[in-house]
Order: structure tokens, then C-alpha cells, then sequence
């Protein structure tokens, strides 16, 4: 059974001192206490807010008036029938707002989705879809009190780590700042995880979330899914920029369907100056001739730095092809060339002058409403040093020489990326079919388009983190290109499709991007998974096919699991049975469970039943990774 948070064992306490007046045999009466505090009853209140932790949670000043939040109190008494007590009131009102304020206003709820990735099946990303995942399914949302949340958000145990190299799979019992990392688990609960060891020293994010584009299971209704889907991203944002250097960088891939909610709701967390760019990405390289309106061609590449006055981007490299339009056709000793314009539009005072070549007399003068680019007397001296072009015969309007050699920096990135560059999706799957031995994903991302990504945004040795890792080709192309490494997907694919791709890329494979950066195997990671509790039942609740295999779950739980401390389980299983269908009963059964467990905390490592579970090498990386505590 779940242990009752801080802040409700605090009120028992509080109520006990008055006797048997608001207990009966150790539970509330609620109707009681929610009268006297409708009442405003002094004694009541006066008990209550004495208590320290009663007093910080629910109080807060307004015109410099301290103000007890009754209401919000009286919330936790709110309760369904085998609910003891409970935070639930607004557990069918989902949106961006709580309480008649915005979320990002309050302190006292969370949208909390029991699934993947954010523990929701409408966190998969579009690489799940292909995988047998079904996308059709609601979602659950549940209010937590805000001294749950710190629980659920607490530094998790590490199992079964591994460490990759060229000599294969070892376990792991140590973690240095040097080895890149693959984790398994929630994502959320993830990141935070890493927010110790890893605040303020990413330098670059990269993120591929689901789009909410209907096709994925943020498909509920309208205004569900987008309030519910961008709760989803927030949280996960504004982790993401904990984690950042102060020079670092977010990119952010999503399609137009939430492109401009999505910079609305990041703008407001890394703060509107911050937001750098939006880079259009030409996905589809050919026209859709089926659509309905017009052919979408294109995702869209948010890019936001943590802070821009401290932001640098890297110029991509020149091209051979670039290197090529240069010719000498003089062949002028200095080298390689191109022309120039040597005219510029409006008057200037001394930009009108005749120009003439020495060698065959040839004159030449600007049209009226433009100037030459240089003075009378610079343009003499570079005719004099053979740095301006009259054509083959000497007859062509002159043009300036501006030489190969001369060119000492890249090309500075533009906001359009087309295929022919950095790929398209087409590009991504012929990849993973070259991986894998089938199109494994829906819609992978070319390895391409994460190098130019990497290139402007990062350099050798620099981390590198994806939380949606899907099909890992950020880290992929983050070993080829030596930087470090941070991946986390929940998904069971992550071994057998994430993994294996990794321990290719340490064997030399030469698909994607190897051979433009002349890769030849090596590198190493870490692979380890967050230690699951009820996150197995959550699980086994969604893959049960009827009532019967639904109850064998149940009865598993009841002898193991952590349910929700305010449940009455007997009245529970009573009522299990008059739920109308399936879903709805493993929605119920669902809600039960103690969000707060879905893993084990690290916090809890030495205590007797949690030590005797893990294996003496996962022991000793936990310590090796979280150091002292492993707390914030």
C-alpha cells in the first residue's frame, strides 16, 4: 500500500486533537469537516493553518492579506464512492487551466497520463505507429496534489545496466561523465533523473514528438487533445531547458498542425527573445497531387536558444559543388574565381566615371539611378593588378574577381533545408530498411537532416540529448560525428531496434552519413532502465484482453502493487464489476494505482525490500551515477 504524502499526514494529525469530532475509527468525516470549514469555524482553521506544512501549501498573500485557500482544502475531500479521499474534482475537466487559473499560474495540479511517455499511449511517438502500437486509444488524465508531484518526479533506481563496445555487452557498475547513455523508461520521469548530473550542460536538444495530427492517439476530441497534448509538452520543455548549457540549443520537429501552438507555449517558457528561427525542412520531395488544398511538403524546425545573447552557430561546410562554379578561364596566377557585380543601385557623389580596359580601349559607364562600388582610384588600382574581368575578348562589362582562395569561412545556414541537402523521410525509411531488414518506423528522420542539425548547433565532444529517441538516429549520428550522447525511449523496441542500430554504428556500419564523415566503428554507451514498480501493472492493465485475464492483474496487484492511498479497496472490487465495458474498467483500475510508484525511488535503494531486488553491479552504478544522494 502507498504511503499517505506529507501534507494529508499532517491533517490527520491536526484532527486528531480533536478527538473523535472529525474520526470515526481512523477515517474523515468529510461532510463534517467540509461543513465547519464552510462555516469558517475559528478552532478548526486556527488548528490547521498552525501547522507548518498545512499553512505553506494551502495559503498564500493577496494585497498583502494572508488568505486561507478553503476551497482548494475542501478538494481533497471530494470523492467517488470507494475514493477515501481525493483530489478528483477536476479529474473530468481537462485543460489548460485549474481552478480558474492557468496551469503555469498554480502550484497545485498536474496533468498526469498513466501511459507512455508521460506514462500515456499518446506519448508514442510516429515511429511507434508501425510497430503493432495501437493509437486509437483515450487517455488517462488525472489531478495530483502538488506534494505528490515532488514524489513522482524523485531520482529513480537504475537496472540492468550494460555498457557497449567493440568487444560487446558488459554490465556496467561505474558511470563517468564521458560515457553516453541510452535509458529505458518514462521520459518525463527520466529527465528528471538526470537533472543532478546533467543540469546546465547540454548543449544541444534535438526533439521529434508525436505532431497530434490525428493519426496518433491525441485524436480524443479537439480541444482535448490539444490542451491535453500541449500539458504533455510543457512539462517536458521546461525540464529540457533546465538541462541546457546557457549557450545551448532546442530543435524543436513538428509538423503545421501544432507548429504555432508549440512556439506559443515555448516562447512562453524559454522567453519570446530566445526563439531564433524557424527552418522549413522539404520532407516529401514530390508533390502530393491527392491533397485536398495543397501538398504538404514541408515539417517545421523550431529553434530556440537558452540564451541568445550567448548562442554561437557554426556555417555548414562548403560544398565540392560550391568549390566548382569557381573557374579561371584567365588563368589568373591567384587562382580559381568568380565575378562579381561591380554595380550597386542609387546615386552617390563620386559612383559616376567612365572605366576603361587598358588593353583594348573598351569604355564603360553605369546607367542613371546607379553608381559604381568603388572610387575612381580604387577601381584603377584593381584593374592595374588584374583583379577585374572584360570578358574573353576584352569588350564585356567589367565585373570583380572574387577568388577561391579568398573564401575563408562557410556558408551560413538559411531557413529552408531541401531534400536534395538533408534528405526526406523516404531517405529515413530506406535507412531503416537497410538497418533493420524492414521499414521499422513510420517516419524516421534521414541521418542527413540530424547531421546539418549537429553541425550548427554542436561540436566534437559536446552532449547531446533526445528524449524521443524512437529509432536513435540522433545518437546515431551524434557518435559518427563525435559528440556525446543522451537517449530515452520507453517503448520494448528500444533493445532490439534502438540498441542494435547503436552497437552497428560501434561496428563501422556505412549507411546514413558514414562514409561523408569517413566513420570506422568504435565509441561506446551505457544502457540502463528505470526500476519498475507499478509501471509493470500499468502495463499488464492495458494488455489484458477481456475481464477475466483484467482480474488476474487485479488480484497480482492486490498482493504487490501500490494503489492510490485514498482507495477503499473492498468497495472497489465491488464496484469493478458494474463498470459497462472493458475499457472502462481498466480505466478505473488504472486511476488506483499510485502514479507516484510507477518506478522505484532512489531514495528508497537500501531499504530492505527494495536492496534484496537489485543486483549487486546495479547497486554499485546507482551509487557511481548519483554520487551523494542522489537528490536534488
Amino acid at each position: 500500500m502507498a504511503v499517505e504524502p506529507k501534507v494529508f499526514e499532517h491533517v490527520r494529525a491536526v484532527l486528531n486533537g480533536f478527538d473523535d469530532k472529525y474520526l470515526n475509527n481512523g477515517k474523515l468525516k468529510r461532510n463534517k469537516i467540509i461543513e465547519d470549514l464552510d462555516a469558517y469555524d475559528e478552532q478548526l482553521m486556527t488548528a490547521l493553518l498552525s501547522d507548518q506544512l498545512i499553512h505553506q501549501t494551502y495559503t498564500k498573500k493577496l494585497a498583502g492579506v494572508e488568505i486561507f485557500e478553503v476551497n482548494q482544502f475542501i478538494q481533497m475531500l471530494e470523492f467517488k464512492e470507494y475514493w477515501e479521499d481525493s483530489y478528483t474534482k477536476y479529474s473530468n475537466k481537462i485543460g489548460l487551466t485549474a481552478g480558474g487559473k492557468f496551469i503555469d499560474e498554480s502550484e497545485d495540479v498536474v496533468l498526469d497520463f498513466p501511459f507512455k511517455d508521460t506514462v500515456l499511449k499518446a506519448g508514442m511517438s510516429k515511429e511507434d505507429l508501425d510497430k503493432g502500437e495501437t493509437a486509437d486509444e483515450p487517455f488517462l488524465n488525472e489531478v495530483i496534489a502538488k506534494p505528490e508531484i515532488d514524489e513522482l518526479l524523485e531520482p529513480k533506481v537504475f537496472v540492468n545496466a550494460k555498457r557497449y563496445d567493440a568487444d560487446g555487452e558488459h554490465e556496467a557498475d561505474t558511470f563517468t561523465d564521458t560515457d553516453n547513455l541510452i535509458i529505458k523508461g518514462n521520459n518525463l520521469i527520466a529527465l528528471h533523473s538526470l537533472k543532478k548530473r546533467y543540469a546546465g550542460k547540454v548543449k544541444l536538444i534535438y526533439l521529434d514528438p508525436p505532431y497530434n495530427t490525428g493519426n496518433d492517439s491525441f485524436a480524443y476530441n479537439d480541444s482535448f487533445a490539444h490542451s491535453s497534448w500541449l500539458t504533455f509538452m510543457k512539462s517536458r520543455i521546461e525540464i529540457a531547458r533546465e538541462l541546457l548549457r546557457e549557450d545551448g540549443s532546442l530543435y524543436l520537429n513538428i509538423s503545421l498542425d501544432e507548429a504555432f501552438y508549440l512556439k506559443v507555449l515555448t516562447d512562453s517558457i524559454f522567453d519570446r527573445n530566445n526563439f531564433i528561427t524557424a527552418i522549413a525542412w522539404q520532407k516529401i520531395h514530390s508533390t502530393k497531387n491527392d491533397s485536398r488544398y495543397f501538398s504538404d511538403n514541408q515539417d517545421y524546425i523550431l529553434v530556440y536558444a537558452k540564451n541568445a545573447e550567448l548562442l554561437t552557430v557554426n556555417d555548414l561546410p562548403r560544398t565540392e559543388e560550391m568549390n566548382a562554379r569557381y573557374k579561371n578561364p584567365d588563368n589568373d596566377p591567384r587562382g580559381p574565381w568568380q565575378s562579381g557585380d561591380l554595380v550597386a543601385q542609387g546615386e552617390r557623389t563620386n559612383g559616376h566615371y567612365k572605366v576603361v580596359n587598358p588593353d583594348t580601349g573598351s569604355s564603360f559607364d553605369v546607367k542613371p539611378g546607379k553608381h559604381w562600388v568603388y572610387s575612381e582610384t580604387n577601381l584603377k588600382k584593381l584593374i592595374k593588378n588584374g583583379e577585374i574581368y572584360f570578358g574573353k575578348d576584352g569588350t564585356a562589362f567589367p565585373r570583380k574577381k572574387r577568388y577561391l582562395k579568398d573564401v575563408n569561412r562557410g556558408l551560413r545556414p538559411s531557413t529552408i533545408w531541401l531534400s536534395a541537402e538533408v534528405g526526406h523521410n523516404q531517405e529515413g525509411k530506406r535507412e531503416s530498411i537497410k538497418l533493420f531488414g524492414e521499414n521499422a518506423f513510420a517516419t524516421p528522420k534521414p541521418e542527413r537532416l540530424l547531421q546539418r542539425i549537429l553541425t550548427i548547433g554542436s561540436n566534437e565532444g559536446d552532449l547531446v540529448l533526445d528524449f524521443f529517441m524512437g529509432s536513435a538516429t540522433t545518437q546515431a549520428v551524434a557518435m559518427k560525428m563525435n559528440r556525446r550522447f543522451i537517449g530515452i525511449e520507453q517503448m520494448d523496441y528500444i533493445k532490439t531496434l534502438s540498441v542494435s542500430r547503436l552497437r552497428k554504428v560501434i561496428e563501422g556500419e556505412q549507411g546514413g552519413i558514414s562514409k561523408d564523415v569517413n566513420w570506422q566503428g568504435g565509441g561506446s554507451f551505457v544502457y540502463a532502465e528505470l526500476m519498475e514498480k507499478n509501471g509493470g501493472f500499468v502495463r499488464d492493465v492495458e494488455k489484458a484482453a477481456n475481464i477475466t485475464e483484467l482480474l488476474a492483474v487485479f488480484n497480482r496487484m492486490k498482493n504487490t502493487a501500490d494503489f492510490d492511498f485514498r482507495v477503499d479497496l473492498d468497495k472497489f472490487e465491488i464496484e469493478l464489476n458494474t463498470f459497462e465495458s472493458l475499457a472502462d474498467q481498466k480505466r478505473e483500475l488504472l486511476r488506483i494505482l499510485d502514479k507516484n510508484q510507477l518506478y522505484y525511488n532512489y531514495a528508497n535503494i537500501d531499504d530492505a525490500n527494495v536492496r534484496d531486488l537489485i543486483a549487486d553491479h546495479d547497486y554499485k552504478f546507482n551509487q557511481s551515477f548519483y554520487g551523494n544522494g542522489g537528490e536534488d
